[in-house]
């Protein structure tokens, strides 16, 4: 069974940071793009926030989290993480991370949720003060 799972959120003030971790059981991280998403609380839809593409390849980001946000694995540690700052109350969502299997390095998955091949249950970010 492949499972992903998500750990790191919490309520943060307006300005703070918080790293979100990702890892993954019956399977290794190293050979998948791995994706952000987050839905937001009475949103349908799941917005795509970052990528980072399979080995230690190319990043992407969304234009709402770019400068702010930087996605980064651990090979060693079969982990990625999403390292969030100055936070805004807009970020508050639920954060899920995804594996693509397949794509080449250019393909930033965070574009296309229907394509991704695993997803995990998400960890709940909340910015208030």
């Amino acid at each position: 069974q492949y499972d992903l799972v998500e750990s790191g959120g919490g309520l943060v003030q307006p300005g703070g940071s918080l790293r979100l971790s990702c890892t993954s059981s019956g399977f290794t991280l190293t050979y998948y793009a791995i994706g952000w998403f987050r839905q937001a609380p009475g949103k349908e839809e799941r917005e795509g926030v970052s990528c980072i593409s399979s080995s230690d390849g190319p990043t992407y980001y969304a234009d709402a989290v770019k400068g702010r946000f930087t996605i980064s694995r651990d090979i060693d540690k079969n982990m990625v993480y999403l390292q969030m700052n100055n936070l805004k109350p807009e970020d508050t969502a639920v954060y899920y991370c995804a594996a693509l299997y397949g794509r080449p390095s250019d393909y930033a998955c965070h574009r296309s949720s229907d394509a991704m091949d695993y997803w995990g249950k998400g960890t709940l970010v909340t910015v208030s003060s």
